[in-house]
């Protein structure tokens, strides 16, 4: 398991935010060609980029290129199938048939098997064809949701809860686990409001997700403290897994861990949960 807890956008323009990147503990990296460059530094900061993308250690280094609606997306593509990055993140991927385009151009630029998509999915028409985006290609591994362009197409307001935004989001994450794909939650806007943010780092797991887009280097800690299991989680794990291996040793189907039946379900849950600690430790 490949840890995501947080993955942070990191302006293509700004060397220094991209320098300092290099210090912090995001578990991913999107160094950004799109929203954060203006149109007349969209070159140089794509050459600047895809130098960089080897120097981040261990952390998962992706580049969003521009839309395939713009001038920029074709170049985008070639130099960012050449630098090697974990991933390309792609905006208003809408269909199969785009990603299929994504895929052609990687391997039409060189990319290597290596070089995944992450395919943003952040209008109505994306939501209402979320299956069918995830089902498209292997080479696409993560969709990220993108709330923002979401509500601007809706017409809809920002609350907290995010109630207009619930329907999309809960047909992309049917989506993401009807696929076996990772799933990322949009950004947080006010970067000052850290109880509002973390508040819903917690909607986006308890609803599934596993992890966050991030806006600000300020929102890595409580976004991958809220994402990681908690030690009382870790160790309720593991009893769970411990009562059912005794269970299936005395041939029976079900167990009991403080009063409450534990079954199938319940281990592979708790699996999942010691996968992630265990990917976090090491």
């Amino acid at each position: 398991m490949k840890p995501r807890r947080s993955a942070l956008y990191m302006p293509g323009a700004n060397e220094r935010a991209l320098e300092k990147a290099k210090t912090l503990p995001a578990d991913a990296l999107i160094l950004d060609l799109e929203d954060a460059v203006a149109p007349d530094a969209k070159e140089s900061a794509r050459e600047r980029v895809c130098g960089l993308v080897g120097e981040y250690g261990e952390r998962e280094v992706t580049i969003r290129v521009n839309g395939l609606d713009t001038e920029w997306h074709d170049a985008d593509l070639r130099a960012a199938a050449q630098a090697g990055p974990a991933a390309v993140v792609v905006p208003k991927v809408n269909s199969a048939r785009d990603v299929h385009n994504i895929e052609r151009a990687l391997e039409l630029g060189g990319a290597s098997e290596e070089t995944k998509i992450w395919a943003m999915v952040e209008t109505p028409v994306a939501m209402l064809h979320a299956e069918e985006i995830a089902a498209a290609s292997e080479r696409l591994t993560v969709l990220v949701m993108g709330t923002n362009d979401l509500a601007k197409e809706l017409h809809a307001e920002f609350v907290p809860g995010r109630a207009p935004l619930l329907g999309g989001l809960s047909l992309c994450l049917l989506a993401a686990r009807a696929t076996g794909k990772v799933i990322l939650d949009g950004v947080y806007n006010d970067v000052k409001d850290v109880e509002g943010f973390e508040a819903e780092c917690l909607q986006g797991r308890q609803f599934g997700f596993d992890g966050k887009t991030l806006i600000h280097p300020g929102q890595i800690e409580p976004c991958n403290r809220v994402f990681a299991p908690s030690a009382e989680e870790i160790e309720q794990a593991r009893r769970v897994i411990s009562a059912f291996e005794d269970a299936k040793a005395e041939g029976r189907g079900v167990a009991t861990v403080d009063g409450r039946m534990i079954e199938n379900l319940h281990v592979e849950n708790a699996q999942r949960v010691l996968a992630l600690a265990e990917a976090l430790e090491g």
